[in-house]
């Protein structure tokens, strides 16, 4: 074998190897597998305000490493803090403030999206222009659902229709009812009305009820594919100035609208606020690698999926958190 052809076959050899390297470290995504011996099960449990995201990041993870099975359920923030704490689960997903009793437990925890909580209201409401008109104050919130007596729809809009408000709230322990009843001065345990399961659930009973009015996570308020309030209900305006009119930058007619008036500070907070992973102590293989790959690759997805992106700063922070 003369030196041309010992060089040419050595060529040959050098690209049939890299190409096995490729097949190997490369998935159908494309992306380039960081560990692709990564194997196992991941069991997470918890808010339904980060239910469809998790969903997504899942889904995406194991077209990466098809050798990690996720498990995802929603249950409510509450039933995420106690699977993550008595290890039932891997990850809990919490949708309010950790607790200080959660820490004494040893909750680890990370922030990864934020969102917030909107009132929703039924579309056929008989007062309903004006209610969109003129928005809600914090105090009439206040009078609907921490107050125990019936208040008319009247006494609201200033009319003299005196058929009462049918109030929904949340019978499950969960980050938006906490979250809601925070932005009221309140727990959830003060909230009053009908108690009704789920995020689902709420959104359900409010547009069966012509005179129901309710609260929802941003992606339980909207729908997914118009960007529009889920059909059946419209949101509450939050009337910031109190001055019976809604202003331009106070409408959430849509996602759009709701999110940048998230982003640019002008939604209170609460009921804006972070949603967290938690597990006991810290993330373990595969799940360690998971949540790391939430806070990197996985953000690409969160605006596509109807969240807000943390900040650079905040992922920084809990990737450091989290460690190598």
């Amino acid at each position: 074998m003369n030196k041309k052809r010992l060089f040419l076959f050595l060529a040959s050899l050098l690209i049939i190897v890299i190409a096995v390297l490729l097949v190997t470290l490369i998935n159908p995504t494309g992306k380039t597998i960081s560990n692709p011996e990564l194997k196992g099960e991941i069991r997470i449990s918890g808010a339904w305000a980060l239910y469809p995201m998790m969903v997504q990041w899942a889904q995406e993870f194991e077209k990466i490493y098809p050798e990690v099975k996720i498990d995802v359920s929603a249950g409510g923030a509450g039933k995420g803090a106690t699977d993550a704490l008595s290890g039932l689960v891997d990850i809990g997903m919490i949708s309010r403030e950790i607790t200080p009793e959660e820490i004494e437990k040893g909750a680890f925890y990370i922030p990864v999206v934020t969102d917030a909580v909107f009132p929703t209201i039924n579309e056929n409401n008989p007062e309903i222009e004006r209610i969109l008109s003129t928005g809600f104050t914090k105090e009439e919130f206040s009078k609907l659902w921490i107050s125990e007596e019936k208040v008319s729809i009247g006494e609201i809009t200033g009319t003299d229709n005196l058929q009462s408000f049918n109030v929904y709230t949340r019978s499950d322990s969960c980050g938006a009812a906490e979250t809601w009843a925070k932005y009221l001065e309140g727990k959830q345990e003060d909230l009053h009305g009908i108690a009704v399961y789920g995020d689902p659930g709420v959104a359900e009973a409010v547009k069966k009820d012509i005179f129901g009015v309710g609260y929802n996570n941003l992606n339980y308020a909207y729908d997914f594919n118009t960007g529009l309030p889920v059909s059946g209900i419209k949101i509450i305006p939050i009337d910031l100035n109190e001055n019976k009119k809604i202003e331009p930058e106070e409408e959430l007619n849509t996602k759009e609208q709701a999110i940048n008036s998230i982003t640019e500070g002008r939604y209170p907070s609460p009921p804006a606020r972070e949603l967290y992973i938690m597990t006991k102590t810290e993330f373990n293989s595969p799940t360690k690698e998971f949540v790391k790959w939430i806070l990197t690759d996985g953000q690409e997805y969160v605006d596509e999926t109807g969240y807000i992106q943390i900040t650079e700063l905040e992922i920084n922070s809990a990737l450091e958190k989290v460690g190598n």
